[in-house]
């Protein structure tokens, strides 16, 4: 193949098709790793700001030196790697349900991958995150039952956008609150979406939460020369 262009993997899974492949943007210069489900795009990292973001607001105001956290949709690994430079972290665990992203990750074929492997706060698992939010097992099948102190999520597009309409239920009043029995008193949920802020969700996640924000997040795309906005939902038991 050319060097512009590589498909490195890729695999039939519950969902589609999913490939995994990499292109030269010669305009900027850089290697572009994209995740694909069919042909429509899930993942790109040319263009992570917003997925850094969630990590560094969903941990900005929790205290402590061992803080457990879940993250929801492993992907290119961009937050997950944002939340293990956190020195305060102590676990993490990221959960996709897609066992081609896990083994990718494992063949070390993204750019994080090593770095990902190599922290031994760090654990895939391989699950349904959101079967697991309503389940009273949790995230942890070594401990069930326990409770962390952020759960941060980027699977969906937005919370009306979903890969899958059984994901809806998760969104709803209901299910934000059986999420909380796995948090700690005091604990974060942070949500990725790339819809703007939608105020009626964060009525939504004050029903559920004692407090509840949606941020902006504003990235400049040299490509297309113009600034998109993305957003983090952040929620406190």
């Amino acid at each position: 193949m050319s060097r512009l262009f590589k498909e490195l993997a890729h695999r039939n899974t519950p969902i589609g098709e999913l490939s995994l492949r990499r292109r030269r943007e010669l305009t900027l210069d850089v290697d572009v790793y994209e995740i694909k489900l069919g042909e429509e795009f899930l993942m790109s990292s040319l263009f992570t700001v917003s997925e850094v973001a969630l990590a560094d607001l969903g941990l900005a105001d929790l205290e402590g030196g061992k803080l457990d956290v879940v993250v929801g949709g492993l992907g290119l690994g961009y937050t997950a790697d944002a939340v293990l430079k956190h020195d305060k972290v102590g676990s993490l665990i990221v959960v996709d349900f897609l066992e081609a992203v896990i083994d990718w990750h494992k063949e070390k074929l993204l750019p994080l991958s090593s770095r990902l492997l190599a922290d031994p706060r760090c654990r895939f698992l391989l699950g349904d995150f959101f079967r697991l939010s309503t389940s009273e097992q949790g995230y942890d099948p070594l401990n069930p039952g326990r409770r962390f102190d952020a759960i941060l999520v980027d699977i969906d597009h937005s919370p009306k956008f979903l890969l899958a309409p059984e994901n809806a239920a998760f969104y709803t009043q209901g299910g934000l609150t059986k999420l909380t029995a796995h948090l700690n008193p005091g604990g974060v949920f942070g949500l990725w979406s790339n819809d703007l802020p939608d105020e009626a969700f964060t009525e939504i996640l004050r029903t559920s939460f004692a407090r509840a924000k949606s941020t902006a997040v504003t990235f400049h795309n040299p490509l297309q020369n113009k600034d998109f906005t993305q957003t983090v939902y952040l929620a406190r038991t």
